[in-house]
């Protein structure tokens, strides 16, 4: 089928290393781009050097690829993740790469949060970008909720948003269902892909309070204005989409449970 070689961004990210791990399992090239000169040791994955915000490395490591999957954020920095991706559009476009899979959020052109207005603007780059695409829109992963409780729990009382359900989902199917489209034709937005239930944040709270063994009161509070209501109006959950199996609670089993 010709050169078929996939690269990944953001390839030592939580979501990053888990698509890394199954592109090497289709037998295809795989290549992984990170900031970092020293790069892991994985057989069957070529590592780059490259620097998303300021371009460098780019052309490089992008010479001869097909398809890339982008993971790459910065969420502590998240201003840099807009002109991050039109350099690495604007490299992939000079390489001849055919398809750009890129994962969003669900509720990202609902939410008026900052980070979210900013993988919806990721969004809109890529659909003008002129390269195939293929957008893939997915519910919050476990390891963000654990690490906010962990943050909240430190107060005698966990305060969580009113009202605000939640749909984790696991970051390995994800994983799966990236590489499984990168394998494919360029599609377009594609199916939102969700958690298999939807929880209430108090009862995610109380989940992770029992799982981690610490007795803390929670407390549901009114989150005002636009966000607040987005929240409250289910925008980050898509109970239509439920294709995860993998549950919140087989988390906290693993992950959490002292």
């Amino acid at each position: 089928m010709g050169n078929d070689t996939i690269m990944v961004t953001g390839a030592t990210g939580v979501l990053g290393r888990e698509v890394l791990e199954r592109a090497r399992r289709t037998g295809r090239p795989v290549r992984a781009l990170t900031r970092r000169a020293e790069v892991p040791g994985e057989a069957g994955v070529a590592w780059y050097t490259g620097d998303l915000t300021t371009g460098a490395g780019l052309d490089e490591a992008l010479a001869g690829v097909r398809t890339v999957i982008h993971c790459a954020s910065d969420i502590r920095h998240f201003k840099n993740d807009v002109p991050g991706f039109q350099h690495l559009l604007e490299a992939g476009k000079r390489a001849g790469v055919e398809h750009v899979v890129n994962i969003s959020i669900v509720g990202v052109d609902e939410i008026p949060y900052p980070y979210y207005r900013v993988k919806l603007e990721g969004e809109r780059l890529l659909a003008a970008s002129g390269i195939g695409w293929t957008n893939l829109r997915a519910t919050q992963f476990p390891a963000l909720l654990d690490l906010a409780f962990g943050v909240l729990s430190k107060l005698p009382v966990v305060l969580v948003p009113s009202g605000t359900d939640c749909q984790p989902v696991d970051p390995g199917e994800v994983a799966d269902r990236l590489v499984e489209l990168a394998l494919g034709a360029p599609a377009g937005r594609v199916p939102d892909f969700a958690g298999p239930a939807v929880h209430p944040a108090a009862g995610l709270a109380k989940d992770w309070l029992r799982a981690a063994d610490k007795r803390r009161a929670v407390l549901p509070v009114h989150v005002p204005g636009r966000i607040g209501a987005a929240w409250r109006a289910g925008h980050l959950t898509a109970p239509a989409h439920a294709s995860g199996t993998r549950t919140w609670e087989q988390y906290l089993t693993e992950r959490v449970t002292p």
